[in-house]
């Protein structure tokens, strides 16, 4: 029988900076579009012809979507020889997999959660026996411990904005938690919650209070949120990412969103100190993760390397709304899961949400 290797022990792996050989089997439009870094692309087809590609002297963990394709290709392997491993649930479980980076700004304890198969960041901030979690995911078992260790109850939930590319587990977080659920009423949610306004203020403990600033930025939401930790941190959602911009395509309104977010951006971000430490709603696969170590920046860095952030009004317009590409797999299913009251089940949720996050502008 094939040795299968679940994605939290290939993330435990990778973290610990141990080689691990991974082939990729699928074909290579699904590779190119969605990948695991370190990875290399040797299509199940092919891959009888292409053995030399392959290090006999390490063991090698096959991925592909869902493991079917996988398991035909270790069985090709272990004919010649190779010491095989099958990821577990493919793709589709590395999805779900995330990783924590806990770390202090002021009074505040912040736990940034990685889902590395997607991309996408949540967080968690604590004080004085009080926390707020931000972008949940659906594993709403792992804030709630995260809080636990912070010893905090979650008094709050939130959203930065209507997300497109993949399922918010909020709702279900507030439900479980009995906490607070607020959302900006910019957005078209069709269910019961606190609003959100401009310049508002989460109440934490100690007096500490999380700022708050809706402004109509990325093309899929016109109420996208960012929240300020004092003056050390903020975090954007799809609003700025380490390396661009939220996109303003997704709602067909390219050039009105694309104003809208060069505004947002220069007159609400900007307007903050450029030492405050941005901390995004999303990576991309060309960002190097460390564990242990914060997907973050300066703002004043971002500034001063992002070429969009440099760019006068039309020319920003221009360049963002050249920019359109592909929307996120199940884009519609999706959104009308995170908008309404869903009656799928947690498994056909998270199927939806399979694939890469395409929320940045490229």
């Amino acid at each position: 029988m094939t040795k299968q290797m679940s994605a939290v022990s290939l993330l435990e792996e990778l973290n610990l900076g141990h080689k691990v050989q991974l082939i990729d089997v699928r074909e290579p439009e699904e590779f190119s579009d969605w990948y695991i870094p370190s990875s290399i692309n040797l299509p199940l087809g092919t891959l009888a012809g292409n053995l030399e590609e392959i290090d006999r002297t390490e063991p090698v963990v096959l991925v592909c979507l869902s493991g079917g394709r996988a398991d035909r290709a270790a069985s090709i392997l272990a004919a010649e020889g190779f010491d095989t491993a099958v990821l577990s649930g493919g793709m589709g479980s590395w999805s779900a997999v995330a990783d924590e980076v806990e770390t202090k700004f002021g009074p505040f304890s912040l736990v940034q959660v990685r889902r590395r198969g997607k991309g996408c960041l949540s967080y968690v901030v604590a004080v004085e026996g009080s926390a707020v979690v931000i972008d949940a995911s659906l594993d709403s078992d792992r804030y709630v411990a995260i809080a636990r260790r912070l010893g905090a109850k979650i008094v709050a939930v939130t959203d930065t904005h209507l997300h497109a590319d993949h399922i918010s587990g909020t709702r279900r977080l507030a439900q479980i938690s009995g906490a607070k659920l607020m959302l900006s009423p910019d957005d078209a949610f069709e269910f019961p919650f606190t609003e959100l306004s401009h310049k508002d203020q989460i109440e934490l403990g100690g007096g500490q209070h999380l700022g708050v600033s809706v402004i109509p930025t990325p093309g899929h939401t016109t109420g996208s949120t960012v929240f300020t930790l004092g003056e050390s941190a903020v975090i954007t959602g799809d609003t700025l990412f380490l390396d661009s911009v939220g996109r303003p395509d997704l709602a067909e309104k390219a050039e009105e969103f694309a104003h809208s977010l060069y505004h947002s951006l220069h007159e609400q971000l900007f307007s903050l100190s450029d030492e405050i430490m941005v901390l995004p709603g999303h990576y991309s696969a060309a960002t190097e993760l460390e564990a242990g170590v914060l997907v973050s920046d300066s703002l004043g860095s971002l500034r001063a390397r992002l070429a969009p952030l440099t760019m006068e009004e039309p020319e920003f317009v221009t360049w963002a709304v050249a920019q359109a590409s592909p929307r996120p797999p199940s884009y519609v299913a999706i959104i009308e899961a995170n908008r309404f009251d869903s009656n799928l089940s947690l498994n056909e949720l998270a199927r939806l949400e399979i694939g890469p996050n395409r929320c940045a502008v490229a």
